[in-house]
């Protein structure tokens, strides 16, 4: 089959489809090696949130029709359990993650069928190289966390091009905003800014601006990166789903190996109880079963609205 095939016609979901979708992106951005992206992919928007990001110029109305409701479902996901997620990763972080690494093993059943045909020695490394990536990003140093209350103009450029590097997990699959963010010392910085200060009414003008900045980081970068994927999805489209499929397999190990380091645990340190490896399995089985009927959900929304 050949990689340079049109790209298949995109098909349209309905409001409370995209918002869904998009609560679950929010929900998956703030947790590290998990990326929006993958669950764009998963259930089944992802060429649509490419096109209309990147076409956000040339058909304006068209593109904020799109991405209204799956900016309002991120905000909402990522606004809404941020708390809560923050207390589970801190209180059981490897049973968490095991649910969410459930939900991606079950929804990659919605990519897989991209990738029928011959595989090709190209298709191979196109899955391999992203999927070493993805896998070795937990292995990398994070670096000093950042003092976001002390910044100069050099360190708001600074803050800017982090939130473009950040965008790329919401549109790149398997690449892990909140580990890139961790990576470069910014992560725990802009969650305790939001939980500790913003939150809570204090330093708010301080919190707006830091907040403010990272997020124009991150919508220059979506469209930048969207253009780049728009283009690699027309061209080639079957090769790009074996790499959007090699950057979510990738980050699976790198979700539990990422979460366990984040709560100070070691290979002599994990946890012995019978009883917390078998919520693990319990939650992965749960979220597996969980994304089999998002897919199944998803696909009837989207045949109503065809």
């Amino acid at each position: 089959m050949n990689d340079r095939n049109d790209a298949p016609r995109v098909k349209k979901t309905g409001f409370l489809a995209d918002l869904f979708a998009g609560y679950l992106m929010g929900i998956a951005f703030i947790i590290p090696g998990f990326s929006g992206g993958s669950i764009a992919a998963i259930v089944g928007i992802y060429e649509r949130l490419i096109t209309a990001i990147a076409d956000i110029f040339k058909s304006f109305k068209e593109s904020v029709k799109t991405l209204l409701p799956i900016g309002i479902g991120l905000l909402l996901g990522a606004v809404s359990l941020l708390y809560p997620l923050k207390l589970a990763l801190a209180w059981a972080p490897l049973p968490t993650v095991s649910l969410f690494v459930g939900l991606a093993l079950g929804g990659m059943l919605s990519v897989t069928d991209k990738l029928r045909g011959k595989i090709r020695v190209t298709n191979i490394l196109a899955l391999g190289i992203p999927l070493l990536f993805a896998a070795g990003l937990c292995f990398i140093p994070t670096g000093a966390e950042v003092d976001l209350f002390s910044l100069n103009f050099s360190g708001y450029a600074v803050l800017f091009f982090v939130g473009v590097i950040g965008s790329a997990a919401l549109v790149i699959p398997g690449i892990s905003g909140s580990m890139l963010l961790l990576i470069l010392g910014y992560y725990n910085p802009i969650i305790n800014l939001i939980t500790n200060h913003l939150l809570k009414l204090r330093d708010v003008g301080k919190s707006v601006l830091v907040l403010g900045v990272t997020v124009a980081g991150i919508a220059v970068g979506f469209v930048i990166i969207s253009v780049i994927m728009k283009l690699l999805l027309k061209k080639c489209p079957r090769g790009t789903y074996f790499a959007i499929v090699g950057f979510i397999v990738g980050s699976i190990p790198s979700a539990f190996i990422s979460t366990a380091k984040d709560a100070g645990m070691t290979v002599d340190t994990l946890p012995s109880s019978v009883w917390h490896w078998v919520a693990c399995c319990a939650l992965l089985i749960l979220g597996f079963a969980a994304a089999l009927l998002l897919i199944i959900k998803v696909k009837k929304l989207r045949q109503n609205n065809e």
